[in-house]
């Protein structure tokens, strides 16, 4: 079988960790199968690149901070190529150059336009191990762009995709999926297999095992993934089409994001456009708006409440500000200290009860719920964030997510 292998920055964090992830590679190639390797940086090297070029300059080119960046992946597939090579393994390094990976789009946040795989394939037919850089590609004037955070989970599924291996593996330092974050609650369970439909949910409420544009782009192509540990052997969690013959979960996980922020506007005129007056100018200032809650009108008067990454929330909460000055009596207030959490499965289609399951769990802990959102499997409640862990915690265990105990 084709696999495709994509190590993240803490399994290739040191030459010690290249060796091993070296000899994992050789063994899977032994083993008779073709494998294609996708890394990011080492460490937190990414990091350390953005402080050197902030020293430089408080705000740095795009174009070359790009450039920089790249870096941090090439060193990586070189070192691996190389370990590869010592322990009998043929290997070759390639960067987004040199494939290439064409992008569009702006230096930071490229995407992946087409990927150029002949290369690759002649390697693979040689029982060559290609190792590529993830996180970057060319541009159509040359230059070389990074694909954002997490992009070097999206090169390997796009690879996958263009040389129709039969999985893309997420090797990083957790064993797989879980119920939710194990360090929050440790009776978390990993999960063996989840749907397309299901990461994408757990992805975009907060779960940061996968990438969410990595996921979207698999779940778009029928790529399965596989989330694995580099650090001790285990099945992982499959993630691939839902199988309508095994009955899903009615609830397959909880995810959570701290990094929330929630600006209301009260008192606003009930009218054809007033929600666009506040989102606008957001949306414009490039800020990406979550939570949207419209309250029924009363007396002619709307309240709207949005939330956002808590990075923009100065940003966002001056241009709300700016927009309410257009309507007499509109209020705008603001709060930095809240935490979203996401109830997600399958089930949730054919089984009642879930959402009054969650608002007596949580009445029952006192918590209250700022702001809701639901999706055919999802729904999302915004709550203060001193009160998360212990919503996460009572909410695991009323749906009976918890690893059961051991005899």
């Amino acid at each position: 079988m084709l696999i495709v292998q994509k190590y993240g920055g803490t399994s290739v964090g040191s030459v010690a960790r290249i060796h091993a992830v070296a000899a994992q590679v050789a063994a899977l190639a032994k083993q008779g199968h073709q494998v294609a390797v996708v890394v990011s940086a080492m460490g937190d090297s990414t990091d350390r690149l953005i402080e050197l070029a902030r020293e430089v300059s408080a705000e740095p080119d795009v174009r070359e901070l790009d450039a920089l960046l790249a870096t941090g992946e090439m060193v990586s597939t070189a070192l691996l190529a190389m370990a590869l090579k010592k322990c009998g393994c043929a290997a070759r390094s390639y960067n987004a150059l040199q494939l290439p990976i064409e992008t569009t789009g702006p230096a930071g946040r490229a995407r992946i336009d087409r990927v150029e795989c002949e290369g690759l394939k002649r390697d693979l037919a040689g029982g060559i191990v290609p190792v590529v850089a993830g996180f970057q590609g060319r541009a159509a004037n040359g230059d070389i762009t990074t694909i954002g955070r997490g992009g070097s989970d999206t090169t390997a599924v796009a690879l996958a995709v263009v040389l129709k291996a039969g999985e893309c593996q997420i090797l990083t330092d957790v064993d797989g999926v879980y119920t939710t974050d194990p360090r929050m609650v440790p009776e978390a369970r990993r999960l063996p297999r989840v749907s397309f439909e299901e990461m994408l949910e757990l992805a975009g409420q907060g779960s940061r095992v996968l990438h969410l544009r990595s996921v979207e782009f698999a779940a778009r192509h029928g790529m399965k993934l596989r989330v694995l540990s580099s650090f001790e052997p285990g099945p992982g969690t499959l993630i691939c089409e839902e199988d309508p013959n095994v009955e899903a979960p009615t609830v397959s996980g909880i995810a959570f994001n701290r990094d929330e922020a929630a600006i209301t506007v009260t008192q606003v005129p009930q009218e054809a456009g007033v929600a666009h007056a506040f989102l606008g100018p957001v949306s414009e200032a490039a800020i990406e708006v979550d939570m949207i809650v419209v309250n029924a009108p009363r007396d002619g008067r709307v309240d709207l409440s949005f939330t956002v990454h808590r990075d923009d929330y100065t940003k966002a909460l001056d241009l709300t500000r700016h927009a309410a000055g257009r309507y007499a009596g509109a209020a705008v207030a603001g709060d930095d200290r809240v935490a979203k959490l996401a109830v997600v499965g399958s089930g949730m289609r054919s089984h009642a009860g879930v959402a009054a399951k969650l608002f007596e769990t949580l009445g029952a802990e006192g918590i209250n719920v700022r702001l809701v959102s639901t999706s055919e499997i999802k729904i999302s409640v915004l709550v203060a964030e001193k009160d998360l862990e212990r919503a996460v915690r009572a909410l695991h265990k009323a749906y009976g997510l918890e690893r059961p105990p051991s005899h």
